[in-house]
């Protein structure tokens, strides 16, 4: 059996008791590590689980899928993943790939930012397409993803961005050269994300009160290391986020929409650092 098995969002102790009874029985066990990661690392979860785990970086589960398959037939293989098992693409197309192989596949599984966002008291089924916003160089500024911030906020719809990260990534050199050397590893923070945004705005329009576009002044969610014991939740301008510091990663961002339910307020008010400011940046 293939088990693809979701560990939630916080640390070790997140997994669920199935996943962890079937970890602890299977012949490999790997950890996908570079769509997410925990608070913890591979050291810790080896603790806990009482046994080896192999670490699949993305060139491994990108390129080596048939290695991670390998006697899955006649073995148990589990791949681990931050989250939920479907909350990346690449581990629908493993899936995929096992059933080809006419490899029996069990999911088990677990929370995920798609759901957990929730705790910043933005309901979640006026939600609208989620985003990832990529980390920008100097000669590559993708700007795609504001469009459907736009389309989700002029429908009265919250939109989660999704921030990228960088885990091993191969320099330009390398590639080049055809030799492997990595980058350091980087994660984007709430506030290179609301920069990049207003950099966007900046470009695209004009700042006016025209309700059916975001501007630097509409309303931002920052939320940090959400499911952990020292989450972050802070809300304030998007031109403000572009200045705060919620800590270590893993940040999202969530731009709501033009107008927000009583009760959405409310609870957003207790992460509000300017109260006044939030009742007026909701009007």
């Amino acid at each position: 059996m293939f088990y693809v098995i979701g560990l939630g969002l916080g640390d070790a102790k997140d997994v669920t008791v199935k996943g962890l009874e079937i970890i602890k029985k299977c012949d490999r066990v790997y950890l996908e590590a570079y769509t997410s990661i925990l608070t913890v690392g591979k050291q810790k979860l080896e603790e806990f689980y009482g046994r080896s785990v192999i670490i699949a970086d993305r060139e491994l589960v990108e390129s080596g899928a048939d290695e991670i398959l390998e006697n899955a037939e006649q073995q148990d293989v589990a791949f681990l993943v931050v989250g939920d098992p479907f909350g990346a693409t690449t581990h629908t197309d493993l899936v995929l790939r096992a059933k080809e192989k006419n490899i029996k596949v069990q999911v088990v599984h677990n929370a995920s930012i798609i759901n957990a966002v929730g705790c910043c008291g933005l309901q979640l089924y006026s939600y609208g397409e989620v985003v990832s916003i990529p980390l920008w160089t100097e000669t590559w500024k993708p700007d795609s993803f504001y469009d459907k911030i736009i389309e989700n906020y002029q429908r009265g719809l919250h939109t989660l961005c999704l921030l990228d990260i960088k885990v091993k990534e191969p320099t330009l050199e390398s590639i080049l050269k055809k030799k492997k050397v990595y980058m350091p590893p980087k994660f984007m923070s709430v506030a290179e994300a609301a920069d990049q945004l207003l950099q966007i705005i900046e470009n695209k329009t004009k700042e006016n009160e025209d309700k059916s576009s975001i501007s630097s002044s509409s309303l931002a969610v920052g939320l940090a290391r959400v499911g952990s014991d020292d989450q972050k939740i802070f809300v304030c301008s998007l031109s403000k986020m572009s200045k705060v510091d919620l800590g270590p990663p893993l940040h999202c961002l969530v731009i709501p929409g033009h107008s927000l339910h009583p009760l959405e307020s409310e609870y957003l008010s207790q992460y509000a650092d300017d109260k006044a400011e939030l009742e007026k940046l909701n009007h």
